[in-house]
């Protein structure tokens, strides 16, 4: 199983913080956003290799960074091209391009480089093996006002997914769907086509929606929280509480 990292955003939303510097690689405490994420998900038996995409804005910053890490697996990154929040390719887009430079025909354990986690990933590499199917995550959120801004999703008695919508007005429940999936070597040749089939490219919940729709899968419901840094304040507040500064 390969780990691919969807890191090519821009990150607008921090301002001149993330002007020229990708937000993965800021600062908590004495590790970044992105080493917090990776120091657990390299313990995974099943994990042989991190891919991180990103733009070329920020390819060199991964690239300096990579060099310098002590991973058990190989890092590989790559660059899309762009260098421009206009011209981004989005988070689908990514994906299949990563895909197709890589040749990549593996599983794929695909995740969002900008949360903070209080459980291992190893919980749900081992949910997709007994399930044997592709994996989505969900965790129960009561907030209406929260639940219309993301993917929300119905399941049956054996977390099998039977619905998927991204930012209903009406959700039919309260399990949201955070940026973290696992898609396996059988179903990669639907991941492939999503996009010339009409699946949506900017967000990673696109595909999953999109996918839900094609072949079988199931949810893995969280066994502790995550903390989502998406601006420049959640950024201070993590720092906050997680680390005793903030830095590059």
């Amino acid at each position: 199983m390969k780990n691919i990292v969807i890191a090519a955003g821009y990150a607008t939303r921090l301002g001149e913080l993330t002007k020229n510097f990708p937000k993965p690689l800021l600062k908590i405490g004495d590790n970044t956003i992105l080493g917090r994420m990776l120091d657990d998900i390299d313990k995974i038996p099943e994990i042989y290799e991190h891919i991180i995409i990103t733009n070329h804005k920020f390819a060199g910053i991964f690239k300096e960074w990579a060099v310098k890490q002590n991973y058990k697996k190989s890092i590989t990154i790559v660059d899309d091209g762009t260098e421009t929040n206009d011209t981004r390719l989005g988070a689908v887009c990514d994906l299949l391009f990563a895909m197709d430079k890589l040749k990549i025909d593996d599983d794929m354990l695909v995740v969002a480089a900008d949360n903070i986690l209080f459980f291992s990933f190893q919980e749900f590499v081992d949910f997709a093996k007994v399930k044997g199917s592709s994996c989505i995550m969900c965790h129960e959120q009561p907030s209406i006002e929260k639940l219309q801004r993301t993917g929300v999703i119905v399941l049956d008695d054996n977390d099998k997914v039977l619905n998927m919508e991204e930012k209903p007005q009406v959700p039919k429940s309260h399990w949201a769907v955070p940026p973290f999936y696992i898609y396996l070597k059988k179903d990669l040749e639907k991941v492939r086509h999503s996009v010339e089939n009409g699946c949506g490219k900017d967000a990673p919940g696109n595909l999953a929606h999109y996918m839900v729709e094609q072949v079988e899968m199931h949810a893995w419901k969280m066994t502790a929280g995550r903390f989502d840094i998406g601006s420049l304040d959640t950024y201070k507040e993590a720092c906050e509480k997680f680390g005793k500064s903030c830095s590059r």
